[in-house]
């Protein structure tokens, strides 16, 4: 414990520089500012950079990676202002809940978290069946296991993970809102959900946050999502902001995957779609040059630039990358600025979908009416 505390402290006050093509400077480092902006998710506030918690137990390159090391990137992150942290039973499962219940255990109470119920895994063992599962009866399960994993009397924000065809959302609003009368649950969101599954939810029990996958590359929110958020007044947490490493300019068009890397059966990671795709992380890097920041800090500071109360997640198992990560909220653009590199970004194609099929069918379902 001492140890990662130790390894977090060491590295707090400077990180490497880095060029806009993502390589580090020999030598040179940076102090890390201090992330102090703050973004209100409905009547939640937090930090206005937060953090997944998904690959703490497993990359997408396969790698394990060192559990003490992914306590002191929380630790730190803690340490560098980030208030917003963010998970879900599926990831491991159950692991990626206990990693950050230890790590913030020692600060829980200045901090927000989050889980997320609705994959049908079996609450006491972890296997995980077909489909989905937010039968009330099943959901309350659920979270009691997230509150033991998670070192905490309650969750800061639920969300739904995905909606379940089988489970009206009135149903899972009444079962979430009885969880909210004990004091288990303070607000509640849901996560990919279909268009009107959002309005009945939101009128069974107030919404605070969506979820949504979204960056400049994955701008599909743009169209429905994120207008009926405005006008619900819900806030909106983009994950996997920086396009599963794409927009940090360490993949380039000859960039292959490792068996077992869901980049290496998505779409938009393809040899022939990854080369085109390669115009918007020029773009990108080329803004990092002129503002001084690094790519994945633009990809960012765009994303916060959109809606007061967008808040990204992005995810990273490298401290460097979290300092990087949270100096993106110290990046500003102004209105002329935003200008030009949206006319630049509206000229740009992305090519190939954004999670494979099997994945992706699973994004804006609805919930069936209620009887």
């Amino acid at each position: 414990m001492a140890g990662a505390t130790l390894a977090a402290a060491s590295v707090l006050n400077s990180s490497p520089v880095r060029a806009a093509d993502g390589s580090v400077r020999a030598g040179a480092t940076t102090t890390a500012p201090m992330l102090s902006g703050r973004r209100k998710l409905g009547s939640l506030e937090v930090s206005s950079v937060g953090i997944g918690v998904q690959n703490m137990h497993r990359k997408y390159t396969t790698e394990v990676p060192y559990r003490p090391e992914m306590i002191a990137i929380l630790r730190a992150a803690y340490e560098q202002g980030v208030t917003f942290f963010d998970t879900a039973e599926a990831y491991g499962p159950f692991e990626n809940e206990r990693i950050l219940g230890e790590a913030i255990e020692p600060f829980r109470d200045q901090v927000k978290i989050t889980s997320k119920f609705g994959w049908n895994i079996d609450p006491e063992t972890g296997a995980r069946g077909p489909g989905f599962n937010s039968q009330p009866a099943h959901l309350k399960r659920a979270v009691e296991g997230m509150l033991k994993r998670l070192r905490t009397d309650h969750i800061d924000l639920l969300y739904q993970h995905r909606v379940d065809p089988q489970v009206p959302i009135e149903d899972v609003a009444g079962a979430v809102k009885e969880l909210m009368d004990q004091g288990k649950v303070l607000h509640w969101g849901l996560s990919e959900p279909g268009i009107e599954t959002v309005r009945r939810a939101h009128a069974a029990l107030p919404l605070t946050a969506i979820q949504n996958e979204y960056s400049m590359a994955t701008r599909d929110p743009e169209t429905q999502v994120i207008p009926l958020c405005e006008e619900l007044g819900i806030g909106f947490v983009s994950w996997w902001p920086l396009d599963c490493q794409l927009l940090t300019g360490w993949i380039d068009g000859n960039t292959r995957f490792a068996q077992g890397d869901l980049r290496g059966f998505t779409p938009r990671f393809s040899p022939e779609n990854l080369t085109q795709n390669m115009r918007l992380v020029e773009l990108i890097k080329s803004w990092a040059a002129r503002k001084e920041a690094a790519p994945a800090q633009i990809a960012l500071a765009w994303l916060l630039s959109r809606k007061p109360w967008i808040v990204p997640i992005p995810g990273t198992t490298v401290m460097a990358h979290m300092l990087e990560n949270v100096g993106a909220d110290a990046v500003k653009f102004t209105p002329d600025e935003l200008t030009e590199l949206n006319t630049a970004l509206a000229e740009i194609k992305i090519q190939g979908a954004r999670l494979p099929e099997g994945v992706l069918r699973l994004s804006g379902l609805e919930a069936p009416a209620k009887t």
